[in-house]
Order: C-alpha cells, then sequence, then structure tokens
C-alpha cells in the first residue's frame, strides 16, 4: 500500500489484528500537498491522479501528481498575490470542475482554511455560510446559478474581500483562470504549518437547525487512509470513482485524499444537478473504474435503468454510505454483478468510523464493525454501554488520550473553536444504533427522528429500505405523524416513479408491502404522495421539514 510510509503495519491477518494493532506515524509538520502530491510527482512524476470528464461524460482530460503539483503550486503563489494568507478561510463553490483540486491543494500549501460548499446553495445559504466562517474570498465556477446566488448575496457578505469566477469573466469579479494561467512563479508551503493547524471546515447538513461548521486539523487527509484502503479497498494504480459534489465531506471521503494515500487515481465526473442514472452507466463502463462508492438511492436507480453484469466489469469492491440499504437491493445487486455492497458509517465530523472491512463477511444492512484509532460504544440516556440487541447512541471515548485521525477538533463559532466534547471526552454522534451478538452494528437513524408508536421505537430506514425495494416508489421518507391514541404513527412521505399515479388502492399495496417484507407493526398508517422531497444541500432527506418542526436558519 502507498500509505506505508503512514502506517507502523500495512498488512494484518485478521480484523482483531486491524483493530488492535493499527497505528499511524507521521511528522509534527505533516502536509497533504508536499508529502503526497509533490512526493508522487518527485518519485514517480508520471503517476495518474485525475482523470476528468464533463457533464456529458466526454471531454475527458487526465492529470499527473507532476501537473497537479506545479499547477498547485503556481495557484497558491497567485492566491498569496491576492493577499491570501494562513489561517484565512476561503469558500470554493466549484461543482466537480478539476479546478477544484488545484485550487485546494494550494490552499493546503499556504495554510490557509478551505471551506468547500455546493453548487445547490442559495444567497441566503452563502451569506450565512461566509459571515459564520468568516469568509475572506469566494471562488465559484462558470455556473450561471451559483454566480447568479452568489452576487445576491455580496452586499450581506461585508467581510469578503475578494469574489473570484473561474473559466468566466464578468463584471466585480476576479477573473482567476486569467490570472493563475499568466502566473509563472510557485509557492511551495509555508513551513510553520504543523499537524494540528486547522486544515478545512465542513457545514454540517442542518437537519436540527443551523448548519454546524466542523474544522478538521492537517492529519484529516491521514484519518481516510482506513476509508480507502481498508472500506473502499482502492487499488493501487486503479482508479475510484465516488459520485459526489466537491461541496460534501463524501467528495473527501472518495474523490481525494485517501485514494490518492493509497495510490489510486479518481475520476471525476463532473455531473449535472440533476441525477441521470443511464449516464452514469455510461460514464462508468467507459472510464472503468475499479472501484466504487456511491449512495445507496444510486444503486437502487442504477438497476432501475437496467444495469447489467457488463456495466460494472472493471469494478472489483463496491461500498455505500450515508443510508442503509435493504437486504433485498444488497441481493438483487449481487445477482446481476457478482459484487457485494459495502456499507460502512461516518459524518461530516469524521473519516470512516464504522464499515463492512474484508476480514469479515459483510451482513446486508449493517454498517459492520468499528474501524481502529475509534473507541466506539452504544450509550443508552444514562450514559451506560448498551448490551446487544439494546438500542443507543453511537459514541467515541477517551479522547483525553488524543484526537484519533479523521475526527473534528471541534466547531468553529465566533471566531474560536469551541471542543466536540465535553468534560466526559466523548464525542456524541447524536444516531442511534444497536449491535447484534456477533459485533454488527445496526443503524437506527437519528435521535430526533425515531418515532415513538404506542410501546414501540421505530427507525425510518429499514421502512424506507423496503419501500425502495416496491416498484411504484422513486423516493421516500419515513417521519412519524401525531396520533391521539398512540402517540405518533408511522408516515409514509412518497415521490412516485414515472407511470404511476396516486390512489387509495396504491396505498393498500404498499402498506401490505410493509407488512411482508419487515415487521407489521412498522406499516405507515399514512401515505403521503408528493412531487419531491426537501434535502439538504448535501442531499440528506430534512425528515424535520416534512413534520413541520424545520427551520433553516
Amino acid at each position: 500500500m502507498r500509505a506505508s510510509k503512514y502506517l507502523v503495519k500495512t498488512e494484518f491477518d485478521s480484523y482483531e489484528d486491524f483493530l488492535r494493532n493499527y497505528y499511524l506515524m507521521y511528522d509534527d509538520n505533516f502536509n497533504f500537498a508536499t508529502d503526497v502530491v509533490d512526493s508522487y510527482a518527485a518519485k514517480e512524476p508520471q503517476r495518474l491522479a485525475i482523470i476528468y470528464c464533463d457533464e456529458t461524460g466526454n471531454n475527458a482530460r487526465s492529470f499527473t501528481f507532476t501537473e497537479v503539483s506545479e499547477r498547485s503550486q503556481r495557484v497558491a503563489y497567485y492566491l498569496k498575490s491576492l493577499g491570501i494568507e494562513k489561517g484565512d478561510r476561503v469558500m470554493l463553490i466549484l461543482r466537480r470542475r478539476w479546478e477544484y483540486y488545484m485550487i485546494a491543494i494550494a490552499l493546503h500549501r499556504i495554510g490557509a482554511i478551505l471551506i468547500p460548499a455546493s453548487f445547490q446553495l442559495t444567497s441566503s445559504d452563502i451569506s450565512f455560510r461566509a459571515n459564520a466562517a468568516q469568509v475572506k474570498m469566494i471562488i465559484v465556477a462558470d455556473d450561471d446559478y451559483i454566480i447568479n446566488q452568489v452576487e445576491r448575496a455580496k452586499d450581506d457578505c461585508p467581510e469578503v474581500k475578494y469574489f473570484a469566477l473561474i473559466r468566466k469573466q464578468r463584471d466585480g469579479w476576479i477573473d482567476f483562470s486569467k490570472g493563475e494561467s499568466n502566473t509563472k512563479e510557485k509557492f511551495v508551503a509555508d513551513p510553520s504549518i504543523t499537524f494540528d493547524d486547522h486544515f478545512l471546515i465542513y457545514f454540517t447538513s442542518g437537519t436540527n437547525g443551523p448548519p454546524k461548521l466542523a474544522t478538521h486539523s492537517y492529519t484529516y487527509p491521514l484519518g481516510h487512509i482506513v476509508t480507502a484502503g481498508y472500506w473502499q479497498c482502492v487499488v493501487d494504480g486503479g482508479l475510484h470513482f465516488t459520485a459526489a459534489d466537491s461541496g460534501w465531506a463524501k467528495f473527501a471521503w472518495g474523490s481525494f485524499y485517501g485514494q490518492w494515500l493509497c495510490g489510486s487515481a479518481v475520476l471525476a465526473f463532473d455531473a449535472a444537478n440533476r441525477f441521470d442514472p443511464k449516464l452514469h452507466l455510461e460514464v462508468i463502463k467507459r472510464y472503468k473504474p475499479t472501484t466504487v462508492c456511491v449512495p445507496g438511492t444510486i444503486y437502487r436507480l442504477l438497476m432501475k435503468e437496467g444495469l447489467t453484469k457488463e456495466d460494472f466489469e472493471s469494478v472489483r469492491h463496491c461500498c455505500t454510505a450515508g443510508e442503509p440499504l435493504s437486504p433485498i437491493i444488497i441481493k438483487d445487486f449481487h445477482d446481476i454483478t457478482g459484487l457485494t455492497i459495502h456499507e460502512g458509517y461516518g459524518q461530516s465530523e469524521s473519516n470512516v468510523m464504522i464499515a463492512n472491512f474484508p476480514w469479515f463477511e459483510a451482513r446486508a444492512g449493517s454498517m459492520g464493525k468499528p474501524a481502529p484509532l475509534f473507541n466506539i460504544v452504544l450509550e443508552d440516556r444514562n450514559g451506560r454501554i448498551c448490551p446487544p440487541n439494546t438500542e443507543g447512541e453511537i459514541v467515541v471515548r477517551s479522547l483525553q488520550y488524543g484526537l484519533p485521525e479523521g475526527l473534528i477538533q471541534g466547531y468553529f463559532r465566533n471566531g474560536k473553536i469551541e471542543y466536540a466534547y465535553g468534560s466526559d471526552f466523548e464525542y456524541h454522534t447524536g444516531d442511534i444504533a444497536y449491535r447484534d451478538e456477533d459485533g454488527y452494528y445496526w443503524f437506527v437513524g437519528r435521535n430526533d427522528d425515531i418515532i415513538k408508536c404506542s410501546a414501540y421505537r421505530i427507525g425510518p430506514f429499514e421502512i424506507e429500505s423496503v419501500l425502495m425495494t416496491h416498484p411504484s416508489v422513486r423516493e421516500c421518507a419515513i417521519t412519524g405523524a401525531p396520533d391521539p391514541v398512540r402517540g405518533q404513527v408511522v408516515q409514509a412521505t412518497i415521490v412516485l416513479d414515472e407511470g404511476y399515479s396516486p390512489s387509495q388502492e396504491l396505498i393498500l399495496e404498499l402498506q401490505n408491502y410493509v407488512k411482508q417484507n419487515t415487521a407489521p407493526y412498522k406499516y405507515p398508517r399514512v401515505v403521503k404522495f408528493v412531487d419531491s422531497l426537501p434535502k439538504t444541500n448535501s442531499g440528506k432527506i430534512i425528515r424535520k421539514a416534512i413534520r413541520g418542526e424545520y427551520n433553516p436558519e
């Protein structure tokens, strides 16, 4: 493994060996830009880093690490010439343009703090983020929607000094592409950067109120060695594909740091806003990635599109995270491709924390088992460890001994970092799960999403996974609806697939379908059909909006 430079041991005989003996080592001044990108350029100048294609799947171009190294050094010099220095915060709204990599690495060289942002943001989203993070510069893709939203937000972002565009010119904006291309000088790295300096900030999804500013250190890329090397099982010299906009943490999980650390190039498909399953299949078939990690919904839609074994002929390993998958979906996918989808769990605040690793058989619907470096337990409301098959909150303990690489430093508030844990030195995820007798973890839901119906506690994801296997259902969300007798009942809010129309007969069919495929008491007593579901900018369903409890700011 290419990441062996940072590991005491790279090969493990068993999961127990992995959990016990996985350990990272690195210098105090570790910097992904110099220690990974520049190192590849010096030792293997022709090693492939990126294959990029536009939103049509065409106009492909590739970049070696030499090209990435040299270009990002010029970008760093240009940014410094504009006035960007160590500690400044820079927001990138760049979709999946190849320029994202060059600019992000340049910021890592300077010591400026990268803030990835989704291209789906509105003007109010942008101004909120710019002010909360005290952003100094915003760099935007050549996308009219994004440009217009930023222009509307400008007057409400007084601390932003620089607004820049790539691939486009407009009055009042810096022509970033022109300025960077005219720069010949290079800046390698600020020598004062250390591994515990602030590296990037992710805005969490904000399903329970305003987004939080999760801040990571320069060790964040190292945390993703486990993500890429031992969960996604990327191939040294291979090509990895993750479908994610650069504004999401999922992009860092699957399109950047861990993959390069472990020797894999990345496929950067600059897909449009609306997901096109047919085009995604064409891209996978054409560019032949060796490993794939996409949300569960995408696997479902690919199969509905008519996925064949030939479409995934190049793929050796598949993963998913963000939503549990029904065992039916996993079985059907395996029957078609011969591949098992390996589920995993983590947050914007972390790298992969729980996953189906290669030393044990993946169990359909299970998140798997804890990753090394994370002392994970399930706690009840009194802080006691839950016995097997008892629901509890996923908690990381023992943080007084140091933060695991990949876990956040804290949350940025009012110009400073506040720890993400209290006097108990525990990080509380807010997610509910249970652990079976064999040590596998099973996701139940966010604490606020649990439905309390009579004497039952019902998580939404199992029901959603069942409904998503019905041919009429394109998307769905399960929430609790008030009930004078039971307290709450299960409500299904459903977007129908083409060719289906709402009817009482279809409601009854869906209710019976759930009863037949999971515990009957979990069936939705209320079924509503809608044209679309409310989602965060990271693509997660906002259940509080469906319940009428959501206040985005």
